[in-house]
């Protein structure tokens, strides 16, 4: 099996004397591994940073095996984000949950584009928390557990649309929910449309949210916990004041 294609890295581990494993989300063919040779040197070290963007030329001579991997950078990567250590915190995060997410050796072309937005967001500090969510959110679509954000459903109102079922995920309207609202979860105006205005408390809601149905239908089922990586983010974030 042989193919080229765009990727992110997503994991990198020392394997050998100088090479490495490395876990890449590609544009056409999803989530693979491969040994790269070279991969622990210096030379290479800077572009196997979880985030960091490349094209990828992959061979196997048995397409279950472990293939083999060569690489040619893209753009800077985390190298750009060097003096921001929030947004390569988010970076680190995002890789970390696609890695746990998403299957082997599966194409899943929504879940690079979603990753390629996250991507691009990080140079904007004030956007890129709520662009996270949304990454989270493109993923369980991407998946088969998107949420249905588009009617109550209950009564098929789209108007004040401010709870979300954590059995189904899908939109509760405020009169509908208020008998039930404690046992209901949040939903943050943004996630509903791109022009709502962010408001104090509708980051850590939207990641509330998506962290429900990420351990509910995703990792949970895997018997994973959510990545430490993301844990640490929420924490960085909760610090920073930004949620």
């Amino acid at each position: 099996m042989e193919f080229e294609d765009d990727a992110f890295v997503l994991s990198a581990r020392a394997f050998g004397e100088s090479g490495a494993i490395v876990e890449f989300l590609t544009a056409e063919h999803g989530k693979y591994a491969a040994h790269v040779a070279g991969g622990g040197s210096r030379r290479l070290r800077p572009f196997l940073q979880a985030g960091a963007r490349a094209r990828v030329r992959y061979r196997s001579r048995v397409s279950d095996q472990l293939g083999a991997a060569s690489l040619e950078p893209v753009g800077e990567g985390p190298a750009a984000l060097f003096d921001d250590a929030m947004a390569l915190a988010g970076l680190s995060a995002a890789a970390a949950v696609a890695a746990g997410a998403l299957p082997e050796r599966e194409p899943h072309p929504g879940a690079f584009l979603a990753f390629e937005a996250l991507s691009l967001a990080l140079a904007d500090p004030d956007i890129w928390p709520a662009v996270f969510v949304r990454f989270e959110a493109g993923l369980l679509q991407e998946l088969g557990f998107g949420l249905d954000l588009s009617k109550c459903a209950a009564t098929g109102a789209v108007d004040e649309l401010i709870y979300v079922s954590p059995r189904t995920g899908r939109a509760v309207s405020r009169q509908a929910g208020e008998p039930y609202k404690d046992r209901l979860l949040t939903l943050p105006p943004f996630m509903l449309g791109a022009q709502s205005r962010l408001m104090p408390g509708d980051v850590r809601a939207g990641l509330d949210l998506t962290a429900h149905f990420l351990e509910a239908f995703v990792f949970g089922p895997l018997n994973r916990p959510l990545p430490p990586a993301r844990l640490w983010l929420i924490d960085r974030l909760s610090e920073a004041g930004k949620l």
